[in-house]
């Protein structure tokens, strides 16, 4: 039984939810495979500078996963607030 606020117009609004969310599952799997190298190139820079990790490299790590946790609240329609390109990186 369909809503009565159901329109046309919230029908479409689903598909391009598909779209977004389809975009944002690559964006995901490109972060995925980023902290993968990060990782690995902190675990490197620790151990040449004497376990003093790159503040930049650990900063841009926090800022990937915050935007990682956001992405996966609109994935999961935990929330309607798509991610970075589409709102400010936080």
């Amino acid at each position: 039984m369909a809503d009565e606020h159901d329109t046309p117009a919230d029908y479409e609004n689903i598909w391009l939810r598909l779209v977004h969310m389809i975009i944002i599952a690559v964006l995901m799997s490109m972060a995925s495979t980023l902290l993968g190298v990060m990782t690995v190139a902190q675990f490197v820079i620790m151990l040449v500078n004497k376990r003093e990790p790159n503040d930049n490299l650990a900063e841009f790590g926090t800022t990937m996963g915050v935007w990682m946790a956001k992405a996966a609240r609109y994935q999961t329609a935990a929330s309607e607030v798509k991610p970075w390109p589409w709102t400010e990186l936080d």
